[in-house]
C-alpha cells in the first residue's frame, strides 16, 4: 500500500501596516513628478499640500521620539517597579501616580495597557487610572512638542500641563470616592503579558506598533487640517472665533473624533490659527483623556460598563479643567 506523499504546507505571507505604509512611500517615490505636477495645477490643493507637509513635518520627529521611549518602557520599565514608588495612602498614590506621567513618555495607546498591569499587581485602581490620563499628556516629549508649535507662546505649554494634571489627579480622587471595582469586567489582554520573550522583541514590537498607529492618526490629522483650510471660509472660523463657549464645545468634540496621538496633536491645533488659544487648548487637554480610539481600548481592557462610566466624566472634567485653568494662565490671549 502506497503511502501519499504529504504535501508542504505553504507559508502565508501576511500584510500587515508596515507592508502598506512601504507600498505607500515607494509609490509617493516612484510617482513623485506626476504627484507634484497634479498638486501644483490647482491652487487650493497646493495650499492643503502645504499644510498638510508642514504639520506632519514639524510633528514627525517628536512622533518616532515618543514611540521609541514607549517601546523602551514596554521593555524595561516594569509595573511592580511603578508599584514600588507609589504610598500605601491611596489619595497620596493618586498624587504621585499622577506626577509620575512626567517621566513616563509614551501616546495613549501605551498607557492603558501598563494601567491595567499596574492594576492587575495590586496598584489602587484610582492611582493606576490618574497614571492612564497623565502620562500621555504631561510628558517631556508632549511639552516640547507643544511649546515647538506654539513659539512664542510659552503660557499654552503651562496650561497644557496643569490642565492635564489637574484632570487626572480630580479623576482618581473621583474613582477613590465613588468608583466601585465591579465596573471594570473584562480581564487583560493576553497581547499585553509576559510571554517569555527577549527585552530587544519587546522593544521592537511595541515601538513598531505604536509607531504605525500614531503614525496613521497623525496622516489623518495632518489631512483634516489641510482640508478645513481649504472647504471652510475664513467667516466660520471668525464667527467662531467670536463665540468663545461654541468654539469650546467644538474644539472638545473635535478632540474625541479625531483621535489623535498626543506627541502630533499640537501641531494640528497650532494650525488652527484663526482660533483663540483657550479652545485651542482645550482641544489639547481633552483628546489625550478622552477619544474614540482610548474608549476602544479602554473597553478591551476594563470593559464597556467602565468606558460608559469614565469617559463622560472624563470629557467634563477636562473640558472644565482646560477651561479654568486655560482661562488663569492665558487671560486673554488668542
Amino acid at each position: 500500500m502506497m503511502l501519499e506523499t504529504e504535501r508542504p504546507e505553504r507559508s502565508r505571507v501576511s500584510i500587515n501596516s508596515m507592508h502598506v505604509f512601504a507600498f505607500l512611500l515607494v509609490s509617493a517615490i516612484v510617482f513623485r513628478e506626476q504627484i507634484v505636477g497634479a498638486v501644483g495645477a490647482i491652487p487650493e490643493l497646493q495650499a492643503g499640500a502645504t499644510i498638510f507637509l508642514g504639520v506632519f513635518v514639524q510633528a514627525t520627529p517628536f512622533l518616532v521620539l515618543g514611540v521609541l521611549v514607549s517601546g523602551g518602557i514596554a521593555a524595561f520599565v516594569s509595573p511592580a517597579m511603578l508599584k514600588r514608588l507609589l504610598p500605601n495612602n491611596e489619595k497620596a498614590a493618586v498624587g504621585v501616580s499622577g506626577l509620575a506621567g512626567m517621566a513616563l513618555p509614551g501616546c495613549e495607546c501605551g498607557a492603558v495597557p501598563v494601567s491595567r498591569r499596574l492594576m492587575d499587581q495590586g496598584v489602587p485602581t484610582s492611582a493606576a487610572l490618574a497614571f492612564l490620563l497623565s502620562a500621555p499628556a504631561i510628558n517631556p516629549v508632549v511639552l516640547v512638542s507643544t511649546a515647538v508649535a506654539f513659539p512664542g507662546e510659552p503660557r499654552m505649554v503651562l496650561a497644557r500641563f496643569l490642565g492635564s494634571l489637574a484632570t487626572a489627579l480630580i479623576m482618581g480622587w473621583l474613582w477613590a470616592r465613588i468608583g466601585k471595582t465591579e465596573w471594570i469586567t473584562a480581564r487583560v489582554s493576553a497581547r499585553h503579558q509576559d510571554t517569555g520573550r527577549s527585552k530587544w522583541e519587546v522593544f521592537s514590537e511595541a515601538a513598531r506598533h505604536d509607531l504605525m498607529q500614531a503614525g496613521a492618526f497623525l496622516v489623518f490629522g495632518a489631512g483634516l487640517a489641510a482640508v478645513l483650510h481649504i472647504i471652510v471660509p475664513d467667516w466660520v472660523l471668525e464667527h467662531l472665533a467670536g463665540q468663545m463657549l461654541l468654539a469650546i464645545g467644538v474644539m472638545a468634540i473635535l478632540a474625541v473624533v479625531l483621535a489623535l496621538c498626543s506627541e502630533a496633536d499640537a501641531f494640528v491645533a497650532a494650525s488652527m490659527s484663526m482660533l483663540p488659544l483657550l479652545p485651542r487648548l482645550v482641544f489639547l487637554v481633552v483628546g489625550p483623556a478622552v477619544d474614540v480610539k482610548l474608549m476602544a481600548m479602554q473597553a478591551g481592557s476594563f470593559g464597556r460598563g467602565f468606558v460608559l462610566r469614565f469617559a463622560p466624566v472624563t470629557f467634563v472634567v477636562a473640558v472644565v479643567c482646560a477651561s479654568i485653568l486655560g482661562y488663569v494662565v492665558l487671560g486673554g490671549a488668542r
